[in-house]
């Protein structure tokens, strides 16, 4: 039934009941924030907080309560500022449109009859310029959001006197809503929200999440750290190191090396793109030119352990001669630069498949096998990828360029190891990508 005009009235004096109206149990948290009069807000929280649905009533309050609003919502990308704007129509919608709407059912934008305006518009600083007098703007995922946005947003705000609201997950330390969270002296409320504080998120999912992504990726994610990107892109390398493997993996090494002496197979064609199976062996090459050709493997076993225990490591390399020094029961995943390094190993009767070279994503799986004691290596069966592990870094503050990027040398059976890693932990890969 349509909502009482006592029962609007009562909201329009305490935002919080767009929550209770839902039948939803509001944070103490979001109710501080819903009735905070703060002028600038930094949101600090962490993954499913339920900071954009905090977000999202406040906005609709806004554009219900005060006539002839114009309130922003921006994101690095439209179609995230639309999740945004959805979720302020559901608002809209459960409370059956006290206000009604003005023109056309519109995903990006909700005007209504009293002047109020709600817009979705993507992180595009282009995009945004020609609005004023802003009430209300909401940056969405703000820690990865270009500074130049940032500062195109502000002076819409002198006029009116608008409020800012800055919502993210830290991404690193670097630009604006780092700075500002660590900048005392400006006049910011900074909300903080880990998530141990979140009832919705079970303490055995907490420890789940952090066993699979690592520690700094769960930092990140879960405890609201600014992560740098400083030093050495494999900081806990000397933790995977061993000086022997257990009796099960010793077996199946040497039954390993007895399979790969017999004659290989004429020619080899790939069959569709499917997913590792456990206890299975794997193996990553990075094809070189004037750079060394490298290559690692090992085994997979049934607690997701990977067990890296071949290396090859040679400069001006001939193909023959590198096929001729790896085993051919491995599922290989080359370099995906390398096409015609593949095709002639298939060819050659190896199992080969194109790698993943998604960086930055590639970079945190890796990690997270090594934080998580998930990743391997046989001391002294791998010293190039070692010497490596203790050289491949990010550029210091005063070298240009990015400093979420490592330094393109030294990573040769490291790029090889990544390109193994990324393939086996897809789930990762996709999670990385959708944060």
């Amino acid at each position: 039934m349509p909502f009482s005009q006592q029962q609007l009235t009562a909201l329009g004096f305490d935002p919080t009941l767009l929550f209770s109206y839902r039948g939803w149990k509001a944070d103490a948290w979001q109710r501080d924030l819903l009735r905070s009069q703060a002028p600038r807000i930094l949101l600090n929280c962490c993954r499913q907080a339920g900071k954009s649905t905090a977000v999202a009533a406040l906005a609709l309050h806004t554009a219900l309560f005060q006539p002839g609003s114009l309130i922003l919502l921006v994101s690095r990308s439209q179609r995230q500022s639309n999740e945004l704007f959805r979720k302020v129509l559901d608002f809209y919608n459960a409370l059956e449109r006290p206000v009604p709407r003005k023109g056309n059912e519109n995903m990006e934008r909700l005007e209504l009859a009293n002047h109020s305006r709600i817009e979705a518009l993507p992180g595009d600083e282009d995009n945004i310029r020609g609005f004023s007098g802003v009430t209300l703007a909401i940056i969405d995922e703000a820690a990865r959001v270009h500074d130049d946005l940032y500062k195109a947003i502000r002076p819409m705000l002198a006029v009116s006197s608008g409020r800012l609201v800055c919502l993210s997950t830290p991404f690193g330390r670097r630009g604006f809503f780092h700075d500002a969270w660590h900048d005392t002296d400006a006049n910011w409320l900074r909300v903080q929200i880990r998530g141990e504080q979140v009832p919705r998120i079970a303490p055995a999912s907490l420890r789940e999440e952090e066993r699979s992504l690592g520690v700094s990726w769960f930092s990140q994610e879960f405890n609201c750290s600014f992560e740098g990107h400083r030093g050495l892109v494999y900081p806990l390398f000397e933790d995977c190191l061993v000086d022997e493997l257990p009796p099960q993996v010793q077996g199946e090494l040497d039954r390993l090396v007895v399979e790969s002496a017999r004659p290989p197979r004429t020619c080899y064609v790939e069959p569709p793109l499917s997913l590792p199976p456990r206890t299975c062996w794997l193996g990553g090459i990075d094809f070189g030119v004037r750079d060394p050709t490298a290559a690692v493997w090992g085994l997979l076993d049934d607690a997701d352990v990977l067990w890296i225990f071949g290396e090859y490591y040679k400069s001006n390399a001939l193909l023959h001669t590198v096929a001729a020094a790896l085993p051919r029961k491995v599922t290989w995943y080359g370099d995906p630069a390398g096409a015609r390094e593949r095709k002639e190993l298939r060819c050659a009767g190896f199992v080969i498949r194109d790698g993943d070279n998604s960086l930055k994503a590639g970079i945190a799986a890796v990690r997270s096998r090594s934080e998580t004691g998930r990743l391997k290596i046989l001391r002294w069966a791998c010293p190039n990828l070692i010497r490596e592990s203790n050289l491949y870094h990010y550029p210091p503050d005063d070298e240009p360029g990015d400093p979420e990027l490592p330094v393109d040398r030294d990573n040769h059976a490291l790029d090889a190891l990544r390109y193994v890693i990324a393939r086996t932990d897809y789930k990762f890969m996709a999670r990385f990508r959708r944060a």
